[in-house]
C-alpha cells in the first residue's frame, strides 16, 4: 500500500519533522515499518528547511516540507509539490490530518485523482484559530462527508461529529499513544536532582500547555491557597504558555521553560501530584488527554479536570477528579492526593497499536475503492 499523508508541520507546540513528534509522525512510521510506502507532505507555517526528510531507521518513510511563506507565497509551490507527488508516487490512499485546510486539500486531490481519502481529526479542528477564516469550517465538514472514512482521536469527538457533520457512518476512534521507551517511572529523587527541584519538598506540577484555554489559572490559584498553609509545598511547571503565568508570581514556583520530549517524563516522575487541567470548552470536551496517559505511564499520582474524554477514561476513580472551573474542588483534590497518593492503574496504548489500527482502516477503504 502506498500512503500519501498531508499535514501541517507545527502542531501542539512541536515540530513534526525536527522532533519526529506525535501522532502524525508515529502512525505513518508504523505503516512504513510494516512494509507500506509512505510519503508525507508537510506545510510549514514557519520558515524551516525545505525539501525531503528521510531517516535511516525508517526506510519506507519520506516527508517533504514546503514553507507557506509570507502572504501564502509558498502555496503555489505546495500545490505543485502535491501534484508532482501524486503523479510520481501514485498513492493508493490519502490520509489528511492536522487542520481544516489539509482536509480540504485532501478532498480536492482525492476527487481530482480518484484516490480514496481518510480524514484524521487529532482535535476538534473547529476550535482552532485558523478555522475562523470564512468558509474553513464549511469546507472541513464537506470534505469529511465526502471522505471514505474518518479517524478521530476521542470517542467524545466522534459522538459529537455524527450529528454535527451529518455523517452517514460513525468515525473510527484511534486515540493517541505513549512511547514506553520514553515514558516510564523514574526514581523521584534522581529526577528532582536532574531538574534542580527541592528533593524533600512536596511538589505539585503541570507538564503541558500553561494557558487560559487549558484552565491553568485555576491551577495557580489552587497552589497559592495550598502553599499558604503548607510551607513545604512547591509547584513545578513546563510547557508553552500565554501571559496567564505572569499573574501568579510565587517564590516556590519553579518554571522549567519548555522541556525536550525526553525530559517531560523526568518532570512527571519528580512530582508528588501531576495536574491535568482543562476547561469545559469546544477544545476541552473533545481533545485527547495526552498528558493524562503520560502521567499514568510514569506512575505519577494525578488529578484531572472532569471533562470530555477524561471523564470517560477515569470513570469510577472519583479521587482523581476535580470540577473544571472550580478552584475549591481542585484544592480538595490535590490535598486528598497528597494525603493519600494513588496512581491510576490503566493500560497505556502504544504507537505500534495505534499504527496497526490505522493500517486496518486504510486497507479496508482501499479495498472498497470508495473515493
Amino acid at each position: 500500500m502506498r500512503v500519501l499523508v498531508l499535514s501541517k508541520r507545527q502542531y501542539t507546540g512541536r515540530d513534526l519533522l525536527d522532533d519526529r513528534f506525535g501522532r502524525v509522525f508515529e502512525m505513518p512510521a508504523v505503516l512504513a515499518h510494516r512494509g507500506h510506502s509512505v510519503h508525507g507532505i508537510a506545510l510549514s507555517y514557519r520558515h524551516r528547511r525545505e525539501g525531503e526528510y528521510r531517516w535511516d531507521d525508517i526506510g519506507r518513510l519520506t516527508w517533504t516540507s514546503v514553507n507557506l511563506g509570507l502572504c501564502g507565497r509558498g502555496l503555489y509551490r505546495y500545490l505543485s509539490e502535491l501534484r508532482r507527488t501524486v503523479q510520481q508516487f501514485k498513492p493508493d490512499v490519502v490520509w489528511a490530518t492536522s487542520d481544516a485546510y489539509q482536509a480540504i486539500v485532501g478532498s480536492w486531490i482525492s476527487r481530482k485523482s480518484r484516490i480514496p481519502l481518510v480524514v484524521d481529526f487529532y482535535d476538534n479542528y473547529e476550535s482552532f484559530l485558523a478555522s475562523r477564516v470564512p468558509g474553513a469550517i464549511a469546507g472541513l465538514r464537506a470534505a469529511s462527508r465526502r471522505a471514505a472514512a474518518l479517524t478521530v482521536v476521542s470517542a467524545t469527538l466522534a459522538e459529537w461529529m455524527v450529528p454535527a457533520y451529518r455523517l452517514s457512518r460513525s468515525p473510527v476512534v484511534i486515540g493517541n499513544a505513549v512511547d514506553p521507551r520514553v515514558f516510564f517511572p523514574r526514581d523521584r529523587l534522581a529526577a528532582r536532582r536532574q531538574l534542580g527541584l527541592p528533593e524533600q519538598a512536596r511538589v505539585v506540577g503541570v507538564a503541558g500547555a500553561l494557558t487560559k484555554a487549558r484552565g491553568i489559572a485555576d491551577v495557580f490559584e489552587a497552589f497559592v491557597q495550598l502553599a499558604a498553609a503548607d510551607p513545604e509545598l512547591w509547584f513545578a511547571m513546563a510547557g508553552p504558555r500565554d501571559n496567564t503565568t505572569e499573574r501568579f508570581p510565587h517564590s516556590r514556583i519553579r518554571d522549567l521553560g519548555i522541556l525536550t520530549p525526553s525530559d517531560v517524563p523526568v518532570l512527571l516522575s519528580a512530582l508528588d501530584v501531576a495536574v491535568v487541567s482543562n476547561i469545559d470548552s469546544a477544545f476541552g470536551r473533545y481533545c485527547f488527554p495526552q498528558k493524562l496517559f503520560e502521567a499514568i505511564a510514569c506512575g505519577t499520582p494525578l488529578v484531572a479536570a472532569r471533562v470530555g474524554e477524561v471523564a470517560r477514561i477515569l470513570s469510577g476513580q472519583a479521587q482523581a477528579f476535580y470540577e473544571p472551573g472550580d478552584v475549591g474542588s481542585l484544592v480538595q483534590a490535590i490535598r486528598g492526593m497528597l494525603t493519600s497518593p494513588s496512581s491510576v492503574s490503566l493500560s497505556v496504548p502504544t504507537w505500534q497499536e495505534r499504527g496497526e489500527q490505522l493500517e486496518a482502516v486504510l486497507l479496508k477503504h482501499l479495498q472498497q475503492g470508495k473515493v
